[in-house]
């Protein structure tokens, strides 16, 4: 009854620091919706391989939400058109590169200089080297259904014809003349469309916060922590830790804290790195955006590019 106890303690810690950032998140895209006409700016963004995930990973400094906030932003930059590299640079960069992340690591941190400068650019690094690689793969092999659909339905009729936006008719594309121009949605369509979104993923992400408080409940901080002094051990057990304990990245710095003195530098960075990205709590988010095969390249690479960070650092530091 005890860890039964602990677990519905620590889904409920998780649940509460997440919502208001998931509905934050919902309330800016539903807002964005409504407020610039769909293909009004999304044509403007640059397409280029390098720069389209540079600029989606700058925007992350406008948006003061967690990883979960930024998911239905990230989804209505997708649905709208954006390029695949924007959309994937904002949603991998933004937990980190946010002011309140940043001010919160300055706070937990202030007499670790280089940890304020490596955890924005390791990040930075990290949102471009996975948009990059995700942006390879077809986009029919890469996006989750339902947006893959809506993506196809934003685009001009001049890129796709009428079969391809998903209309069961077949037609040629037409000139650019013939594009319609973008129409704002009413207020109701956006408040519903929000609220649909809204419930869909408050339910993914109640089924991620149980799986996280279970897992944490039979899986002790202690296991991880006692290799902290070997710097591959140490870089493996905080990656290990980051995705089990699931934590907002807002107050990840103030638990990095209480073990910092613990663990190698590299292994501090590689926690507040990969956390933001790969966890528990957002392998349920992510499946309104990818498919699983796209996750599963996502978790990879991404601990992959950590743990050289980590281990990078650790050479460096020690």
């Amino acid at each position: 009854m005890e860890r039964v106890a602990t677990a519905w303690a620590i889904f409920q810690g998780l649940l509460l620091e997440a919502i208001p950032f998931l509905l934050l998140g919902v309330v800016i895209a539903g807002l964005a919706r409504w407020l610039v006409p769909q293909g009004a700016w999304i044509s403007r963004l640059p397409r280029h391989p390098v720069l389209a995930p540079v600029t989606g990973a700058l925007m992350g400094f406008a948006l003061p939400a967690c990883e979960c906030g930024n998911v239905p932003v990230a989804r209505r930059l997708l649905a709208s058109g954006a390029p695949l590299g924007t959309g994937f640079g904002f949603l991998f960069a933004a937990p980190v590169l946010n002011p309140i992340v940043l001010a919160s690591t300055w706070a937990a941190f202030p007499d670790q200089p280089w940890l304020l400068i490596a955890r924005p650019l390791g990040a930075f690094l990290l949102a471009i080297l996975l948009s990059m690689l995700l942006a390879k793969l077809p986009e029919a092999q890469l996006l989750e259904t339902a947006l893959l659909s809506e993506r196809r339905l934003s685009q001009p009729l001049r890129k796709l014809d009428l079969l391809q936006r998903g209309s069961g008719l077949i037609g040629a594309p037409l000139p650019d003349s013939t594009a319609p121009r973008p129409q704002r949605p009413s207020l109701r369509n956006v408040l519903n469309q929000s609220s649909r979104e809204f419930l869909d993923l408050l339910a993914l992400l109640v089924l991620g916060c149980v799986i996280a408080a279970t897992v944490q409940t039979w899986l002790p901080r202690s296991w991880l922590l006692a290799i902290g002094g070997a710097p591959t051990g140490s870089i493996l057990a905080l990656m290990l830790l980051a995705v089990v304990v699931s934590v907002c990245s807002s107050v990840d710095a103030f638990l990095a804290l209480g073990f910092a003195a613990q663990v190698t530098p590299g292994a501090l960075l590689a926690f507040l790195l990969l956390g933001p990205v790969v966890d528990l709590k957002l392998a349920g988010l992510f499946t309104v955006l990818i498919r699983p095969r796209a996750i599963a390249i996502t978790a990879v690479a991404a601990s992959l590019g950590v743990l050289l960070i980590g281990q990078w650092v650790n050479l460096w530091q020690l």
